[in-house]
């Protein structure tokens, strides 16, 4: 295998320009970025939202975007200077010597054209086979990304797929025409566990063919198990490089230290994630892990909680839902679940995409009627009720979901936001507004933000405003879906920091919904183990996990991620 460099980068800068004419350098979103990949390695870059990983990567393909000013002492793509390269040139690399999987293959993929036609149109632009012999190639294409039946596959679109195999067909699609470099840009985020590590054997099985891999990752874990080099980036630059097992078991920085401890496991239970650091007053609630050389108290206590699990809060009763029916018949998505939660007790629930975790959900939530099985809330009748009885009701049990943006009116301000809340309190406006405040401030937001559009804010705080709505009611229960899936790790951290703070204040409950079991064995007492939309496994969170008694729980303990430990 040749040594030579598929990728040379030395002092790679990406600015943007503000205005006609405008471009400040030390307002760059990557400055002085190097880095090497050779055939048959895996680099990573890791980092916060905003540090500068995606906007590196698209450097490398010529898309940083129309308004962007890259330079680069060197910037070599199999020794060819691609500093001058033409929009037809860029053309001619892209898929040719460099394929790009990106994070959401849902939206990667046309929705229009078939599986076959997406691949396709890369094998035709690349004239990599006869347009007549397009179909079969796909096919061998999709069957070497481990896609089972790729000969029906091919025929079908994206939205007939699961989420696995959208992400596969989208790594076949990146290959088709036998690039030498693939960059992969957050490529397995909001995947299940057992999923993720199938997209990572398939990525990994390039690599070990001769591919060179530039990996772009939030998931600290994912990069210990695949890569040979890391650099992590703050704020635009490389703040630490070098060998994977240096960087993520010996890191040097403070600011990798404390990323490595923003991982949650089994061994952080009990413990904060997120660093306290010594930083003034105007540090924000996004501010991530503190500075190189900052003081940092990592792992530091979480406050005692108050739990009564002997008296229950909520309880499922044979949960039974089906949807479909004519000739396809109908489908079982949750088969006779039930389950009981206690006060101040934290319940999780796992469990592969399809498993039946999100109907449950919407039960428990009363948004679906079930089939058969009921559920009661403080001991009263909750599910199955007609709407208008649950609405007086409805405060004593709220959503914290995955994707609050989506959740939220457009048109609303985050103090009508939360206001909307706060309705069944028979609050003045006056009083609703200092309630408004006063939850703000419990999330660590400032009230400035009450006027504000949810869209103009950060992942971070969006989820805390999701938070401050759910709380403002008063809820005994607080049910979270999958509500941090789509945050880097501080940012994750903050928001199960505070879970956890303002279960401990209030006795708060929490139903908590995730496909990562390193994020539910840091936060529950008691989980069940969904498959195929029955309970196979179920106990406190340790029994479960480290002593799974189902094969089905022991596969998916099995392809976690090991944790790391610095």
């Amino acid at each position: 295998m040749s040594n030579v460099p598929l990728v040379t980068v030395e002092d790679l800068t990406v600015g943007f320009a503000t205005g006609p004419g405008r471009r400040d350098p030390r307002s760059a979103a990557v400055r002085g970025v190097s880095f090497v990949v050779r055939p048959g390695e895996c680099v990573a870059i890791v980092g916060e939202s905003g540090s500068g990983k995606s906007v590196t990567a698209r450097a490398l393909l010529g898309l940083a975007g129309p308004r962007s000013h890259v330079t680069a002492r060197s910037l070599e793509i199999d020794g060819e200077d691609a500093t001058g390269f033409s929009e037809r040139r860029w053309r001619q690399v892209r898929g040719g010597r460099i394929g790009m999987v990106l994070q959401d293959a849902l939206v990667s993929l046309d929705p229009l054209r078939t599986v076959g036609a997406e691949i396709g149109e890369v094998l035709h632009t690349h004239r990599v086979v006869p347009r007549g012999a397009a179909r079969e190639r796909a096919v061998e294409l999709l069957g070497s990304v481990g896609v089972p039946r790729p000969e029906v596959r091919v025929e079908q679109y994206p939205h007939q797929l699961s989420g696995g195999l959208r992400q596969r067909a989208l790594i076949a699609s990146a290959i088709a025409a036998d690039p030498r470099l693939i960059i992969a840009d957050e490529p397995t985020t909001a995947l299940d566990v057992t999923v993720q590590a199938q997209v990572l054997d398939t990525l990994a099985e390039r690599v070990a063919q001769g591919s060179g891999l530039l990996l772009i990752s939030h998931d600290l874990a994912v990069v210990a198990g695949i890569a040979d080099h890391v650099l992590v980036m703050r704020d635009g630059v490389v703040v630490e490089a070098g060998p994977a097992g240096d960087v993520l078991r010996s890191p040097r920085e403070a600011y990798t230290r404390a990323l490595l401890d923003a991982v949650p496991s089994a061994a952080s239970r009990g413990r904060r994630l997120a660093p306290v650091p010594d930083v003034g007053p105007d540090a924000g609630p996004d501010a991530g892990p503190a500075a190189d050389g900052a003081a940092v108290v990592a792992r530091e206590a979480l406050p005692a909680r108050t739990a009564d699990p002997a008296r229950t809060v909520l309880e499922a009763r044979g949960l039974t839902k089906s949807f479909g029916g004519g000739r396809h018949g109908r489908t079982l998505a949750v088969d006779d679940v039930s389950f009981r939660l206690g006060a101040g007790e934290t319940l999780g629930i796992v469990g592969e995409s399809g498993s039946g975790k999100s109907t449950v959900v919407n039960l428990v939530l009363g948004f679906l009627e079930p089939d058969a099985g009921e559920v009661r809330v403080l001991d009263e009748p909750w599910v199955p009720l007609p709407e208008r009885a649950r609405r007086p009701r409805r405060g004593h049990v709220q959503l914290i979901s995955q994707d609050p943006l989506s959740s939220f009116d457009p048109r609303w301000t985050v103090g009508r936001v939360i206001g909307e809340s706060t309705l069944r309190l028979g609050l003045s406006a006056d009083e609703a507004r200092g309630r408004a405040v006063g939850l703000l401030r419990r999330v660590g937001l400032d009230e400035a933000i009450l006027g504000r559009h949810p869209r103009s804010l950060s992942g971070g705080q969006r989820q805390r405003v999701a938070i401050a709505r759910a709380l403002a009611p008063e809820p005994e229960v607080l049910v979270c879906d999958e509500p941090t899936s789509a945050l880097d790790v501080s940012v994750q951290a903050q928001v199960l920091d505070l879970l956890a703070e303002i279960q401990a204040e209030r006795g708060t409950s929490l139903v908590f919904v995730s496909h990562d079991l390193g994020v539910v064995h840091h936060v529950a007492d008691r989980v069940l183990v969904l498959r195929d939309a029955r309970v196979v496994e179920e106990g406190e969170v340790d029994d479960v996990f480290l002593r799974p008694r189902h094969e089905y729980t022991r596969q998916l303990v099995a392809a976690l991620p090991e944790a790391v430990e610095a």
